[in-house]
């Protein structure tokens, strides 16, 4: 072999060696790249409440913000935008700084907290006198009264002996507005029993889904935070009344920064059947008299 061809190829093995030793030392410099517990430990966005958010607060942009959250410590179901829940109600109280999740919109009940100062007391209510079912935790409800003539009749004082006589034929049902502004601290609903039918199909197109049809027994239990005296009358009323819940909007007690706020009675009068006639125009039944002729 030549004597050039010899330096040739020891120029060329040294720059390999060089080159390796170069490799070598970068690798040692950056370390190796992070393995499976520091991406765990990456911070990730995550929403948490700017402040504290009661609960049937529906959410606005101000009371949220975000932050870096490291996965481990993560919620599950957490939300990384506020976008994804501005606009839903809460159905338990938030305190300023906590992350947001699912969880925090479900109506499960795990525990009941009861304001100070209140009582919890609870309601059954079926699809019609509970609004469908449809009552949650955190809405705000009146309740509606129902009393039939049997337990209210309407009767008629003797002077004479002090005797006290039922008036026959006459309309004593009664109905008012009792309470107004109790909230829902929580709700229980007993196994789904609803019934599913699938509807054909016509030949040729694609099947439909089944059709889910409620059943004319479903319950709901309703829990309502109330003052002792609200207590005894919703008492009361379950005992000798009919009673219905009305569903009312929340920002008729927060306002949109999640403020409570007063909300005034509804003032309202009552209805008996003298109230439909004189102030509805509700007509009264009139005696007609028939002519039979003679046989």
């Amino acid at each position: 072999m030549k004597r050039s061809n010899r330096l040739v190829l020891l120029i060329g093995v040294f720059l390999a060696i060089v080159a390796f030793v170069g490799i070598v030392v970068v690798l040692g410099q950056t370390g190796p790249g992070p393995g499976p517990a520091a991406s765990a430990a990456a911070p990730v966005t995550t929403v948490v409440a700017a402040q504290d958010i009661p609960l049937g607060a529906t959410l606005t942009q101000g009371m949220l913000t975000t932050a870096p959250i490291k996965t481990t410590d993560r919620k599950a179901g957490a939300f990384g935008d506020p976008s994804q829940i501005v606009g839903q109600k809460v159905r338990r109280p938030i305190t300023a700084g906590a992350q947001l999740s699912r969880a925090d919109f479900l109506d499960v009940i795990e525990d009941i907290v009861v304001p100070e100062g209140k009582r919890a007391i609870s309601i059954q209510v079926n699809q019609v006198n509970g609004v469908g079912t449809l009552i949650k935790t955190g809405d705000y409800v009146d309740l509606l009264l129902g009393v039939t003539g049997d337990k209210f009749p309407v009767v008629t004082l003797n002077p004479e002996d002090d005797s006290i006589t039922v008036v026959q034929g006459l309309n004593s049902t009664s109905v008012k507005l009792l309470i107004e502004g109790m909230q829902v601290i929580g709700t229980i609903r007993p196994p789904t029993t609803a019934t599913t039918r699938t509807n054909a199909a016509p030949s040729g197109s694609a099947a439909q889904a089944p059709t889910t049809t409620l059943s004319d027994e479903g319950q709901e239990l309703v829990i309502l935070a109330v003052t002792a005296q609200q207590a005894e009358l919703i008492k009361y009323a379950q005992i000798d009344g009919d009673i219905s819940l009305v569903l009312r909007n929340s920002l008729d007690f927060l306002d949109a920064q999640g403020n409570p706020v007063v909300s005034l009675p509804a003032g309202t009068t009552g209805v008996i059947l003298r109230t439909l006639v004189d102030n509805y125009g509700v007509l009264r039944p009139e005696l007609v008299e028939a002519i039979i002729p003679a046989q």
